[in-house]
């Protein structure tokens, strides 16, 4: 029971993390392109956990990761490539409230991916709230004056969240390794080919200030994030540890209107109490 209560402070705490990510990226949009911003979230992560390793490497006892966990590695990597680009593009199409409550939408990805492929079984209340939840997700698509105004910006943080519920799968899969190893390879390398993609597409490096605003901000989002996260799943497996790293989301809308003023339309306070009752169910499985 206390590695299991552990587990579940981890999934809060990376939660929490991850919660000011949002808010804080759409202030840095301002100065930062989003592939770029992607790319140094990642970047930072990478760094900062691998700094961290240097000076703790006697705390970590799991076991490091080997030829056979390649093909996941390789797939946890392209997939955090393309999930930050995809929420950075979002960010730029829609309020980081909305945003934030869209993020859920990973837990039924990964619910429905470790269900269908990895065989993790799916209670009749987390059935319920993954139905709940994909509601709620349809209703904060529209925003605006006009409740059936669609935002593009919501395909783009739905694409993120499916990405990151597949690469939560992949994650799983090498939980039992070292997890800061696998953070810190899943940054360094996701936030390289996230600085290819960007340059490719003809996007500049942003001042020295902003890059380092953005490289603390995926340490302490992601970084660290991540590690609570994978140290979670560990225990808890990957379906359980989504559902209480879904209230990340309701930190984030809420950072969002306390820092960035937001003020959402009314289909946001709908989706709101949609997910409130989905993450209470998920919390009671």
């Amino acid at each position: 029971m206390n590695k299991k209560y552990t587990a579940t402070l981890f999934a809060i705490l990376a939660a929490a993390l991850y919660a000011i990510n949002i808010p804080l990226s759409k202030i840095l949009l301002h100065q930062v392109s989003p592939t770029m911003m992607a790319a140094f979230l990642y970047l930072g992560a990478g760094l900062g956990l691998f700094i961290y390793r240097l000076f703790t490497p006697k705390k970590e006892t799991s076991e490091p990761l080997t030829k056979e966990d390649l093909p996941y590695t390789i797939g946890m990597i392209v997939l955090d490539i393309a999930a930050p680009i995809l929420l950075m593009l979002g960010l730029q199409q829609t309020n980081s409230a909305n945003a934030s409550l869209l993020n859920n939408f990973e837990i039924v990805a990964t619910s429905l991916i470790a269900f269908f492929i990895f065989k993790e079984a799916i209670s009749k209340k987390l059935g319920l709230a993954i139905v709940l939840v994909t509601i709620a997700s349809i209703a904060l698509s529209f925003e605006g004056k006009g409740s059936f105004d669609f935002n593009t910006g919501s395909l783009f943080v739905l694409g993120a969240a499916s990405c990151w519920g597949l690469e939560n799968n992949c994650t799983r899969m090498l939980s039992s390794k070292s997890s800061v190893q696998i953070t810190t390879i899943k940054g360094i390398f996701s936030g390289l080919g996230s600085l290819i993609v960007a340059l490719v597409i003809g996007e500049s490096f942003p001042a020295l200030v902003s890059t380092l605003a953005v490289l603390v901000l995926g340490f302490i989002s992601y970084g660290l994030s991540i590690n609570f996260y994978i140290k979670a799943q560990k225990n808890l497996g990957a379906a359980k540890t989504s559902a209480y790293y879904a209230i990340a989301p309701f930190l984030g809308a809420g950072f969002g209107m306390l820092l960035l003023h937001e003020r959402p339309g009314m289909q946001f306070y709908v989706g709101l109490v949609i997910m409130i009752v989905a993450t209470v169910l998920m919390i009671e499985d």
